[in-house]
């Protein structure tokens, strides 16, 4: 038996030593940590649903989902806040989305000054940084008084679409890298230009993180009020598409904020909170399945 042999057969012999008490001690400190932080965090979670739910849903009604608010007879309706909200999200997505992805593809595929590059994504970054209030401040300077938008929804849609660009624009990236460079290669040796190899190889294998960018990018202009409260305006009045963009109106998280801080109606702010959070999970839910769905099909 060479040495080399012996060494082995010592080692794999070799029984292991107990560990000391100080050590079963500092992995069982850190193991109850790790549990006790996850269980906080899924309670919390749990908690603010249960209560939001519990308190909202026995407020929401088909008369609450399909009317407009009156003063009249003091009905309550918030058909025109979710009419304006669907209308905000339309116009930001319309306008985020090519800026985003395009923005991605040119830092991705063609980019070559890589200070260029530097500069840009600490840009974006700086942006994603920025508390939202001081984007509605902007927004409302610039869009509605500077452009002369006055107070609107396209005001507001704009100044989401500024909010949003990071996201999008981070979320596009990082799934354009995960296209393996074989792909654009081969693409190339067929004799296939620039444009072609990103439209019909890059962009397809990429899709399912693209969309999931967007999706989560909704769920991000349902839930902003801030920015809004200066740009987007407080007005419960239905109006139709082009109409509505450029006259003043409330989203749904706008109008909570509205019924409950500046008119104490708490049951109809619970039911629009319920609506939201039903919103946010349905979101949720759907990037889920939507990457898993084109994930399985690009296998």
């Amino acid at each position: 038996m060479t040495a080399a042999d012996e060494k082995n057969t010592k080692g794999a012999g070799a029984i292991k030593k107990p560990l000391s008490f100080k050590r079963k001690a500092y992995i069982t400190t850190l193991s109850t940590l790790m549990w006790l932080c996850s269980i906080i965090t899924c309670g919390l979670v749990v908690f603010i649903l249960a209560y939001v739910l519990i308190k909202g849903i026995p407020n929401i009604s088909w008369n609450f989902l399909s009317t407009a608010p009156s003063y009249m007879t003091e009905n309550i309706g918030i058909l025109p806040d979710i009419l304006n909200t669907v209308y905000i999200v339309l116009a930001s997505l319309v306008i985020v989305l090519p800026l985003g992805v395009g923005a991605a593809v040119y830092l991705t595929e063609y980019a070559t000054n890589k200070k260029l590059s530097g500069i840009i994504e600490y840009a974006a970054e700086t942006l994603s940084g920025i508390p939202s209030i001081i984007y509605g401040l902007v927004g409302m300077l610039f869009f509605c008084q500077f452009m002369g938008l006055q107070t609107s929804l396209l005001a507001g849609a704009l100044t989401l679409v500024i909010m949003n660009l990071p996201t999008i624009m981070r979320t596009a990236q990082e799934s354009l890298k995960t296209v393996p460079q074989s792909y654009r290669e081969g693409a190339f040796g067929l004799g296939a230009g620039k444009w072609r190899v990103i439209r019909t190889v890059v962009l397809p294998n990429c899709i399912d993180g693209i969309i999931t960018g967007c999706i989560l990018a909704t769920g991000r202009i349902l839930g902003e009020s801030a920015a809004l409260l200066f740009t987007a305006g407080f007005a419960h009045v239905v109006n139709g598409v082009i109409k509505g963009l450029q006259s003043a109106g409330a989203t749904l998280t706008v109008a909570l904020y509205v019924y409950a801080k500046e008119q104490g109606e708490f049951e109809v702010a619970f039911g629009i909170a319920a609506i939201l959070v039903a919103l946010t999970l349905i979101l949720n839910v759907a990037a889920r399945l939507v990457g898993a769905y084109f994930k399985k099909k690009r296998a």
